[in-house]
């Protein structure tokens, strides 16, 4: 598989799955949030709508360095990307960006507490395997046979 090939699996899946885990640092700990993603493959960027009071923005100011874990455990599929994080009052964002789950955390898109998070990722790590039946069957197979199963796909991509 060539390095494009690893690159549109790791935006496939991130696409797919649609939320992730949004990992920044806190006073030296790490803290992670569930967050809706909002993938852009052309701008090489991922979105969320985030609220100025919910601290994100002071954990970025202080260090930009984010991961966002997304997992498919139905699927065996699963993919962590690093990268950069901004956060911005881009109105416009916020417009494009608004669907209706939003309107569990704000009235509408001209909520004044509604922030941009942007994350330009750098690298990323995915994983894909066969199922759990497969799995286990490969596991049992390699206990037995004293070899490594084979358990699906695992590539690092430079983004």
């Amino acid at each position: 598989m060539t390095d494009i090939n690893h690159l549109d699996t790791v935006w496939n899946l991130a696409e797919k799955i649609g939320f992730c885990m949004l990992t920044t640092e806190t006073s030296g700990d790490l803290r992670a949030r569930p967050m809706a993603a909002h993938p852009e493959r052309l701008e090489n960027a991922f979105y969320f709508l985030t609220d100025v009071n919910a601290h994100k923005d002071e954990e970025i100011a202080h260090n930009p360095h984010v991961c966002l874990a997304f997992a498919d455990s139905k699927g065996h599929k699963y993919v962590s990307i690093s990268g950069l994080a901004e956060i911005s009052n881009d109105r416009e964002r916020i417009t494009e960006l608004w669907s209706t789950p939003a309107k569990a955390w704000w009235d509408s898109p001209d909520d004044p507490a509604i922030r941009v998070l942007k994350v330009t990722p750098s690298f990323a790590e995915y994983w894909s395997s066969p199922g759990t039946i497969v799995s286990y069957i490969k596991m049992a197979a390699a206990a037995l046979g004293n070899a490594r199963p084979d358990m699906g796909d695992n590539e690092k991509v430079d983004m």
